[in-house]
């Protein structure tokens, strides 16, 4: 397909995306990491103008976007509530309509449960220019195009069979989003992976979500199971993911009081031993990988000796957030003109 079909095409899901427009991305981000191991410029987005809208703070994210669109010519301004008026309550279509006026790309993190995922599609109703989501509470598009591109090149293109775990793990930094698992699901089904997850019966993904999975993977040659026995879900595995995600899905309406923190608190002291450790890498196979979206809670999801070992591949992971960063920006904000 032409890369100019995909100029101002939102990245908000990459279940919206289809496997061929996938795929065209993640071939530019190869090239375009080959380019930046060579030091060859690649201005591919000279004089444009990125807006970055974040509700939450990052280290990836804002890095890998702002060093991105300055490699492509661009600029990018970091922008937080209390820069813009947000604070004062400035809807998304003002939002939107604005900067879309001012600039080339808007790109947005919001993952306040319930909210995230509808603000980040009423700006792109409105806006004129792409909107690209940083994270939001149903999905992580960014991290996950990274993750396979990283899978990709560790295990080759033809992913269809191969063996991977996402689990659940302790945490205690921070009640995570759902939209790194749930992400990695719906999209490595549709690699034709076969996927286990892994997680105790108080921390479920959203049922919708784990629907369409199903789907994918019956359409792809993949396949989806579920456990809640995290050695069980080790057994056997290619790569692991294991990684803390909040108890929302619990709860058709979440509210984020004292109520619901304390029942979601309570239910994760019951599974301190939901740790990835030397002991359950040894249960996986013998090539098998570590990945983490980052930042781990380590000594709590896993133990130094496995985030620090030869396993780990968390920084070839983490090192391509730039490259399929650049990929996605260069696609949607640049094209043929």
């Amino acid at each position: 397909m032409a890369a100019s079909l995909l100029k101002g095409k939102h990245f908000i899901s990459l279940q919206d995306w289809s496997k061929q427009e996938i795929n065209m991305a993640l071939e530019t981000s190869g090239d375009l990491k080959r380019k930046f191991a060579r030091g060859e410029k690649h201005r591919l987005l000279d004089d444009q103008t990125l807006f970055m809208m974040f509700f939450e703070q990052s280290t990836r994210t804002r890095n890998s976007m702002e060093a991105g669109m300055t490699q492509l010519g661009g600029h990018a301004h970091d922008l937080t509530p209390d820069k813009m008026q947000l604070s004062h309550g400035e809807s998304a279509k003002d939002t939107a309509m604005v900067l879309s006026r001012m600039g080339h790309g808007i790109a947005c993190r919001n993952c306040f449960y319930g909210i995230g995922n509808k603000y980040l599609n009423e700006m792109a109703k409105w806006s004129s220019v792409p909107i690209m989501s940083l994270q939001d509470d149903f999905y992580h598009p960014m991290q996950g195009i990274a993750d396979l591109m990283t899978i990709r090149e560790y295990f080759g293109i033809n992913t269809k069979g191969l063996k991977v775990t996402i689990s659940w793990a302790y945490a205690t930094s921070h009640a995570k989003p759902l939209s790194v698992p749930q992400t990695q699901l719906l999209l490595f089904g549709r690699y034709g992976m076969d996927v286990t997850v892994a997680a105790p019966k108080e921390f479920p993904l959203k049922k919708e979500i784990v629907d369409t999975s199903l789907i994918n993977a019956e359409k792809n040659g993949g396949k989806i199971t579920f456990t809640d026995d995290m050695d069980a879900a080790f057994e056997g595995a290619q790569i692991v993911i294991p990684k803390n995600w909040g108890g929302f899905a619990n709860f058709d309406n979440f509210v984020d009081d004292e109520k619901h923190r304390k029942e979601m608190t309570n239910n994760l002291q019951k599974y301190k031993n939901w740790i990835c450790d030397e002991k359950r890498m040894k249960l996986a196979a013998p090539e098998v990988k570590y990945m983490h979206a980052l930042p781990a809670d380590r000594g709590n999801e896993v133990t130094d000796a496995v985030i620090d070992g030869n396993s780990s591949i968390i920084y070839d992971e983490a090192e391509n957030r730039l490259h399929t960063a650049k990929a996605i920006m260069a696609l949607t904000m640049g094209g043929r003109r």
